[in-house]
């Protein structure tokens, strides 16, 4: 039975105790979120004078490897086109971005680490593996291994309310 037809079959009280259970799993999840990215945030700007924003385009373009739109970028960091045309400005200023014209498209800007850039990166990526194992220093590995496939459950299950058609990605 898929987890819409049980949560349908179940009793009023029985729903209206799954619904205050959802809430609080989610008011869970907001603050530990809000927590440690409060944390990320502090670290990057004391630590690197950087933002969370900058390390995020930073990680992505590490992370592809190659020249990427402006859009590729905006859609995977789920921000605005607006948006990221700022911290890109800034990062290229700082000379950790390339922005080129497209070949094929003269209206489409292309975007790479340079090699500053990726050594900038790799830099801020070792020291925030190093935050994120500070925090979670209270979990020993199968804790920290069950939470993380917990959450991805959590993930998934809520992609496939979200979108059925499509299933989980």
């Amino acid at each position: 039975m898929s987890a819409r037809k049980a949560a349908s079959a179940q009793s009023a009280p029985g729903r209206a105790a799954r619904g205050k259970l959802s809430v609080r799993l989610w008011l869970r999840l907001l603050s530990a979120h809000n927590i440690i990215e409060q944390q990320i945030r502090r670290r990057l700007h004391e630590q690197f004078g950087r933002t969370l924003p900058q390390f995020d385009v930073l990680a992505e373009l590490e992370r592809a490897d190659e020249p990427q739109t402006m859009s590729q970028v905006s859609r995977r960091l789920l921000v605005s086109n607006g948006n990221l045309t700022g911290v890109v400005d800034r990062l290229v200023r700082e000379g950790l971005v390339n922005r080129q014209i497209s070949s094929s498209d003269r209206r489409v800007q292309m975007v790479s680490l340079t090699e500053t850039g990726r050594s900038h990166f790799l830099e801020m990526a070792r020291a925030h593996e190093s935050w994120m194992d500070e925090l979670f220093s209270g979990l020993d590995r199968r804790s920290l291994a069950q939470a993380e496939q917990s959450v991805r459950r959590i993930r998934d299950a809520v992609r496939e309310q979200i979108n059925p058609e499509h299933g989980v990605s």
